[in-house]
Formats: structure tokens, C-alpha cells, sequence
């Protein structure tokens, strides 16, 4: 047998063939589900044909990318897998869904031959467009001619199309005119708890129809109809596609099938208990020559996936603070194009400027952006506010627009970022870390090398009022273990972290305010962040010595500090203060705790709540290293505040300087 060609028809010997392989995938399935007795096995067997057809006769040839949002059906997925010999089919078997083990319930990154694990719905829809984009961008022309871009396969299921993500992933794809990415829905009419029509109604023929996709319907258990859905697809340009495939909950098992034509929700995520699934089994036997049939096609298979390597925050940087290309996966990062370079030269801002961290870091992300073509600017709708504006001025095709849908800019961007590019992906911090979260969390599971900046942070906002007021964001993504938090400083600080995290694999959230305000200075009145401060993760830096209290301040409340230690000492000149500015929340580093060992004595001072930012976190850190105090305070936001000036919201939330002051004296006096 020979690999069809796309425009080629199936031969009865391909039909043949893709019958025997996807019984023998549903066998696996079902054996799956015995052992584990938990799992998905309706719509795993109503999705075989197509995994069947497109793994067989187009990935196994290509290795073009395949993003399974419904990962649920992890089964028929690991099913085809283990039958293409990517994984090992008796370990899927015997330790699917079992601890110790990657093959988990919903597809997951650890699996060879996965490139993004998903679990709730919609952000693998998104995903894929970050992979088609991707595409899209590296297209290259030789002799003059332009390359078609590699291929994307995005499945999502029929009762996933309810999600709104789904409605923002579709219209970007439209706009971007992702001709590459090609979506199956598998549409069996159940969902979860009952059928589509009793839970929720969705048109999907109108939905995509409406967004100008180019649509397809056939039986999605007829493989040369589907087959001939592809060859359409492959030649139509300018619209992506999608095949809405009509199929069957739990086709291929009879007692399952039956419940499914019925549109019943039993099989849903139910697995057989083991004397049904010993039926199915039964009834899923190959014989002999079908099984000849299988084994014949593994000699045509000609890409084999390579592990992935999923970096765990690691960083790889070599001297001249570039990746090291050589240490790293070229697929996951790469190298910043330096040329005769030496380092990145930071641009420094004079102590007579008054301006904000967002503009600062538009003209880093600028900078960045003339280096290296890779780096990529997204932003829903905000770019005059965020300040990538810089970026979609000078390069407009390394800018892109995702619309307001902040949910899909985040898991786009983790696809952008799984496929080479650095995405630094910019929103106000309340949209962010709230609407995009779930988002942000899935990226952090499958270890993605995202550049999350939010602007408009805690009560900075001013008038726009506690609905834009970020002041929970950092303890939102306190919780996730491969994501680093950063709050800058000052624009000058600003502009090293920017650097910084852009040459750094991992996912990092720099949040920063909207007011500008005087950049910190020595007491000389030289600047602090001068061209010579060089960044690193979770430093602190000593921006005023002292022996008696430690202040310990993040973003613009650093200046407030400096200027409430001015304000104390002169009223009372035989007390020294020590000033502490913390970058990050999650990791402290030894210029703090030495600084709390000496004095004994501190106040943190946040423009965030109390519960999960800077306090919390180092009295917890000073509990866990043993460090005793005989004085802690917290001085952050306790309640919502309402529209003002920032100095205005400062004074009435008792974070301003005159409180930072009375906390001092009430400490040392």
C-alpha cells in the first residue's frame, strides 16, 4: 500500500487499512478504560475516524502539528499514538490514568508526539492559532516562490462550541486568514450531562459560517468523505476551515453506539465496568489479516516525534546574557540576534524624568523587537494604553491585534511560544489575571514560554475605578509553579526586566501602574538603575541603607518609601531607616533577609491587598527560614476603593507617604 496523495481518491486497500487501524485504536481505547475504570470513551470513539485519517496518511508523513482541545478524549488519542508505535501501547494500557506515570486523563505535553496538553475547554482552539500563525509568520520564499505554510489540526468538540473562547479564537483566525489551520468538530449532538439540544443549542454551521470559515459537513465515520473534506481544504486559501463531521457517541462498541443514536449522555465519561468493556474487546478482535494490514503501514511511517523538552523555569544564558541556543530546544527559544553586540545596551532614563513603567517598557519591547524579528507583540485592543503601540508603529508585522478577547491572546500566545517566537502578550492586570487566568494556568502546566506584561495596575488606575483597580493580580498567579511575578521599580528597571525576561525561557507576569512618577535615585542623586545594574530573578536591591527598620516596598510604593525615610529622619535624625525594593513576591534573596536580620523590625509597603502580595509572602519566608522579628506591619490595600487621583487613592487606602510615616513612628518612637 502507498501513502495517498492530497486530490488522490482512497483505494479500497486504503479503506481497508484505515478500518482495520482504527478498530484496533478502539480496542486500545476500550482496554484503556477497563484497567483505569474512569475516563471519556464516548467521544474518544466517535473521533477515531479522523484521528485514524489524519495521523496515518498526513502527521506520520509530515509531523504537522495536531491540538486536540477536548482533551478528554485522551484515549483515542494515546490509542493512535501507541498504534503509530510513538508510545508504548501495554504501558498506555496498563497505566492510563494510573500515578507514576504521564498518561493522564486529559492529553497532556508529557506524552511524545503531544505539543500542548489541554483540559478545559476552548484554549486548544486557541492554542492552534498561535501554532498556525506561527506558521503563517515563518513562511519563507525561495526563488521567489512562496512556501505554503506547514498545516495545523485543531479538533473541538460539538457541546465545546457553547465556550466563548471558542467565538474569539474564530474571528482572529478569520482576520489572520489562517488558511493552514483546518478544525474537526466532532459533532455526536451529547455533551457532559444530556444532548446538545436539552443543555444548550448551538448552530454551529451559522457560527462559523458567521465568521466567514470556510464550512464542510460529512459523516465523520466515512473516511473517503472526510478524505475529500481535506482535499478542499488544502485548496482553499485566505479562509481557515472547518469540517463539521456528524458522528455517533461511542461508535464502534454496540451497546455504547446504541445510546449514542439516542442522543444519550451515558458514555460520556463513563468508562465500561470490565465484563462490558470484555465485550467490546471481544467484538474489537482483529483478525489476523487485518492486523497484517497494520503492521504493513508502520514501514511507510516517515516522522517519529522527538521528546520535548519541557523547561521547568530553567534558564539558559551564556555570558553575553543571550540563550544559549546549543542548551535549549531550537523549537521552544532561541538566541537574541545580537550581531557584533556584545549585550543589550538598556536605554537609561535621567533623574530630571518623570514617566511611567508602561512607556518604558513599550520602548525595551521596541528595542527588542528591532533585534529580533521573533519577538512578537500582542494586545487586545490596547495598544495606545499598554504602549506596544511603539512596536505596531515601527514593525506592524510583529504586532499583533487580538481584539478584546483577552482569554484567547494568552493561549494563543503559548502556542506562539511553543513554536519560536517570544510573545509578550499586554492587557490591564485586572483583565489578565482574572478573565485569562485559566488561560495563563494551562500555559503554565504545559511550561510555555510566555512574556505576560499588564499596565494599569492596583490603584495606580485612578478614576477608572476598583473595576480596573489590579490589586489582586499578583496573588492570582501566586499559585502556579512555572510562572515568575516581577513588579519593576521605576521606567529604568523597567527596562531591564523587559530585557531580562525576553532572554529568559519561562512564563513571567511584570505587573506595573499607570501614573508616572520621578525615576529612583542614590542619595547622591546619581540613578540607581544605571547603566550598569543588571537584573536578575527575585533580587532586591538596597536603595537606602540603615540599622533600625526595614522598609521593604514594591513598584512605584519603593519612591514612597525612599521619600517617607526623608520625611522621618529629619523629624528625628538618631533613628536610620533601610529601604529594601522587592521585584518579585515569590523568591527573596539574601539582601532582604539580611537587611530583617539586622534591624529586626519591618514594614512592607504594596500598592496590592494584603493577603497574597509582598507581606504575606516574606512572613512567610521569615517563617520558613527561621528569621525572627520583634515588629512586622503590612501596609497595603484592605478594601476596594473608588474613582480618584492616584495621590488621592493613596491617602484614603493608608498607603501613602504620610502613613508610611506615622507606621514608622509608631515602630521605632
Amino acid at each position: 500500500m502507498n501513502i495517498p496523495q492530497i486530490g488522490e481518491s482512497l483505494t479500497q486497500e486504503h479503506l481497508e487499512f484505515l478500518k482495520a487501524f482504527a478498530k484496533s485504536c478502539r480496542w486500545s481505547a476500550i482496554a484503556m478504560l477497563k484497567n483505569s475504570q474512569s475516563g471519556h470513551p464516548g467521544g474518544s470513539l466517535s473521533s477515531m475516524e479522523w484521528l485514524t485519517l489524519i495521523y496515518t496518511f498526513i502527521v506520520s508523513q509530515t509531523g504537522e502539528d495536531v491540538v486536540i482541545s477536548n482533551g478528554h478524549i485522551s484515549p483515542a488519542v494515546y490509542s493512535v499514538l501507541a498504534e503509530l508505535k510513538y508510545i508504548p501501547k501495554h504501558q498506555v494500557i496498563e497505566k492510563f490514568r494510573k500515578p507514576g506515570d504521564v498518561y493522564e486523563g486529559h492529553v497532556t505535553r508529557e506524552v511524545s508526539g503531544i505539543r500542548y496538553g489541554t483540559g478545559p475547554l476552548g484554549i486548544g482552539a486557541s492554542v492552534a492559532c498561535g501554532f498556525a500563525l506561527a506558521e503563517k509568520l515563518k513562511e519563507k520564499k525561495n526563488n521567489g516562490v512562496q512556501k505554503n505554510a506547514r498545516k495545523v489540526f485543531l479538533e473541538i468538540g460539538d457541546g465545546e462550541a457553547q465556550e466563548g473562547q471558542i467565538y474569539e479564537m474564530i474571528h482572529f483566525a478569520r482576520k489572520y486568514s489562517l488558511d493552514n489551520l483546518i478544525t474537526f468538530v466532532d459533532c455526536n449532538e451529547v455533551q457532559l450531562s444530556d444532548s446538545i439540544e436539552k443543555i444548550m443549542p448551538v448552530d454551529i454551521v451559522k457560527t462559523f459560517e458567521a465568521a466567514h470559515w470556510e464550512v464542510m459537513e460529512a459523516d465523520g465515520h466515512d473516511f473517503q468523505a472526510l478524505w475529500k473534506c481535506l482535499e478542499k481544504a488544502y485548496g482553499r486559501k485566505g479562509k481557515p476551515i472547518v469540517i463539521i463531521g456528524n458522528t455517533i457517541m461511542g461508535k464502534g462498541v454496540d451497546f455504547m453506539e446504541a445510546e449514542g443514536r439516542m442522543y444519550k449522555a451515558t458514555w460520556h465519561g463513563n468508562a465500561p465496568k470490565p465484563e462490558q468493556a470484555d465485550l467490546a474487546l471481544s467484538q474489537l478482535e482483529l483478525t489476523e489479516e487485518e492486523k497484517k494490514r497494520v503492521e504493513n503501514f508502520l514501514l511507510l511511517v516517515q516522522w517519529h516525534p522527538e521528546k520535548q523538552q519541557l523547561n521547568n523555569g530553567t534558564i539558559f544564558i551564556d555570558e553575553t546574557g543571550f540563550i544559549d541556543e546549543e542548551k535549549v530546544n531550537p523549537e521552544n527559544t532561541f538566541a537574541m540576534n545580537a550581531k557584533d553586540e556584545k549585550r543589550f545596551d538598556p536605554i537609561v532614563y535621567g533623574a530630571e524624568t518623570l514617566t511611567d513603567c508602561r512607556t518604558a517598557y513599550g520602548k525595551a519591547l521596541l528595542d527588542l523587537a528591532k533585534r529580533n524579528p521573533r519577538i512578537l507583540a500582542l494586545t487586545a485592543d490596547l495598544k495606545a494604553s499598554v504602549m506596544t503601540k511603539f512596536v505596531d508603529d515601527e514593525f506592524p508585522n510583529q504586532h499583533i491585534e487580538c481584539g478584546i478577547a483577552e482569554q484567547h491572546m494568552i493561549s494563543m500566545a503559548g502556542g506562539l511560544s511553543l513554536s519560536g517566537f517570544i510573545p509578550f502578550a499586554s492587557t490591564f492586570g485586572a483583565f489578565m489575571t482574572s478573565r485569562a487566568k485559566d488561560q495563563a494556568r494551562v500555559n503554565d502546566i504545559n511550561k510555555t514560554n510566555v512574556k505576560m506584561v499588564a499596565t494599569h495596575c492596583g490603584l495606580s488606575v485612578g478614576e477608572d475605578g476598583p473595576t480596573h483597580q489590579a490589586i489582586d493580580d499578583m496573588g492570582s498567579f501566586l499559585g502556579f509553579f512555572n510562572t515568575m511575578i516581577i513588579e519593576p521599580a521605576d521606567p529604568n528597571q523597567t527596562d531591564r526586566i523587559i530585557r531580562y525576561i525576553a532572554s529568559h525561557y519561562g512564563n513571567f507576569y511584570v505587573r506595573m501602574g499607570r501614573h508616572k512618577f520621578p525615576v529612583i535615585t542614590k542619595e547622591d542623586g546619581s540613578i540607581f538603575y544605571d547603566r550598569d545594574y543588571v537584573y536578575e530573578y527575585g533580587k532586591t536591591d538596597n536603595i537606602r541603607e540603615g540599622k533600625d527598620l526595614t522598609l521593604v516596598a514594591s513598584g512605584a510604593m519603593v519612591l514612597e518609601s525612599v521619600r517617607a525615610r526623608e520625611v522621618f529622619i529629619k523629624k528625628h535624625p538618631e533613628f536610620s531607616i533601610e529601604v529594601i525594593a522587592a521585584s518579585s513576591i515569590k523568591k527573596f534573596d539574601d539582601t532582604l533577609l539580611n537587611s530583617v536580620k539586622k534591624t529586626r523590625k519591618v514594614i512592607t509597603i504594596e500598592d496590592h491587598n494584603t493577603y497574597s502580595g509582598l507581606g504575606s509572602q516574606l512572613a512567610r519566608t521569615l517563617a520558613e527560614e527561621g528569621i525572627k522579628v520583634e515588629k512586622f506591619q503590612i501596609i497595603g490595600v484592605r478594601e476596594y476603593q473608588l474613582s480618584g487621583k492616584v495621590e488621592e487613592l493613596y491617602e484614603k487606602a493608608g498607603i501613602a507617604l504620610k502613613n508610611i510615616v506615622n507606621a514608622v513612628e509608631l515602630m521605632l518612637v
